[in-house]
């Protein structure tokens, strides 16, 4: 039976912050991984960042963890060689990020790690004992897997710290949005679609010949993508795009998740062609257009959820792991009718919420973080779930029902704010990733094998 290692999604909080990136997934590690991971060579190192060194063994690891990935999705697999420069590419981007996280004083606790830990088990439905054993078994190392988890963990939390500010979205750009679709207009029915990118990035600073030159690089790569070579080994040979996907394929979702110029250069492509290149503050952009749906509206209709939740919040008196052992006693004495939810929640919870015994009110998808609203998600009515960690501190999260309901013009208008905000996320991201990248000092040294 093979093991599912989707992206950490354990930083649950009950203040929403719409748009929340992910850290890129471990990856999905299934048996038969074991030979691989065994035929270890002598280590080397393969690039340093900032005086911080890559190594080929850890190149390996995450090369095994792709190619599970890829095999279990059924998704083509490109040549390893240009796999492995791929990889290499990601792993420097994400050092330069975890590095400045660092610089800045940013840290994942113990506890936080063996939450997600917990998470994983839990959605493999087994113990982590058995979580430990199965990845011994495939020759894996969990320590080294606890360490990828806090690192996702880490980038996930500083993203959303560096990136949330430029996503603000005003009443004014609501009421566009919704007039564009009320009014019929070109927006009316906004489409799903799926691109893949190659992205030719021009440095800060850079001369007119230099953007001469690499706009002339992002020409070839259009007119041989339009001439039938086959796009992904594009994008395996000249794209700078960070944490693209080894085929370039940035997923199918609302026109509205896009930059606003990926759509207006692909509204008049059909799907199987080719657009660019074109210019935005990252670089030149050449786009597939890989599918297209029609799509509309935010529902009108929605599942709700009525939750409520204990919180504490860690400090010099009260651990971290003295609030989880605490709100694990809570969870038993309740279960136990020894003690009542909401008489818990008025005398000990640091949330606003305690007033009204920890009481959430009815809440419409998309109105916590994805990580919460999983973890809520997964519960029945009337269930309690484990401690949850948080940056805000430790919850105990209780479902009490469940409503399948038509959204208000308030609420609808709150979705919307979430699409939009999205979308300047996703924009806000492809400039500072590029940006952190070309801060970086990178040396390569000999070539992973």
């Amino acid at each position: 039976m093979a093991l599912a290692f989707p992206a950490a999604q354990v930083q649950a909080q009950t203040l929403r912050l719409p748009g929340q990136l992910r850290a890129p997934s471990l990856g999905a590690l299934g048996l038969g991984g074991a030979a691989a991971a065994r035929q270890q060579q002598a280590d080397f190192i393969v690039a340093v960042v900032n005086s911080e060194p890559i190594t080929n063994n850890e190149v390996r690891a995450r090369m095994l963890r792709t190619e599970q990935q890829m095999a279990q999705q059924g998704a083509a697999m490109p040549p390893r060689n240009e796999l492995v420069k791929l990889l290499l590419e990601r792993m420097i981007v994400e050092r330069a990020q975890l590095q400045l996280a660092r610089e800045q004083g940013m840290q994942i606790s113990d506890t936080m790690v063996d939450d997600a830990v917990l998470n994983v088990a839990k959605q493999n439905q087994i113990s982590v004992d058995e979580l430990r054993r199965r990845m011994t078994t495939e020759g894996l190392v969990f320590t080294q897997f606890r360490t990828d988890l806090r690192n996702e963990i880490l980038l996930s939390r500083f993203r959303d710290r560096e990136l949330e500010p430029q996503a603000k979205v005003s009443e004014r750009e609501i009421d566009e949005y919704l007039r564009e679709h009320a009014a019929g207009g070109s927006n009316a029915a906004p489409q799903e679609i799926n691109l893949s990118q190659v992205l030719v990035a021009v440095p800060e600073n850079a001369s007119a010949e230099q953007v001469a030159s690499l706009q002339a690089r992002a020409q070839l790569v259009a007119d041989r993508a339009r001439s039938g070579t086959d796009f992904a080994a594009l994008v395996n040979e000249f794209s700078n795009a960070p944490g693209r996907s080894a085929d370039g394929q940035m997923g199918l979702r609302p026109a509205d998740r896009y930059p606003q110029l990926f759509v207006d250069t692909t509204q008049n492509v059909s799907a199987g062609g080719i657009a660019g290149p074109v210019r935005s503050g990252a670089g030149f952009h050449v786009l597939k257009v890989l599918e297209k749906k029609s799509a509309g509206m935010p529902s009108s209709t929605v599942v709700q959820t009525h939750a409520r939740h204990i919180l504490l919040r860690p400090s010099a008196q009260l651990s971290e792991a003295t609030a989880v052992a605490r709100l694990a006693d809570y969870q038993k004495r309740i279960a136990a009718g020894q003690a009542d939810f909401a008489a818990l929640a008025r005398e000990h919870s640091q949330d606003g919420s305690a007033k009204e015994g920890g009481d959430l009110g009815w809440a419409s998808p998309g109105q916590f973080v994805p990580e919460f609203e999983e973890r809520m998600n997964n519960l029945a009515p009337g269930q309690i779930g484990d401690p949850l960690v948080s940056r805000f501190g430790v919850h105990l999260i209780q479902v009490m029902e469940r409503r399948t309901t038509r959204l208000s013009s308030r609420e609808q208008r709150e979705m919307v704010r979430s699409l939009l905000r999205e979308k300047k996320l996703e924009e806000a991201y492809i400039a500072w990733a590029q940006e952190v990248r070309g801060r970086a000092y990178v040396e390569y040294r000999e070539a992973p094998q």
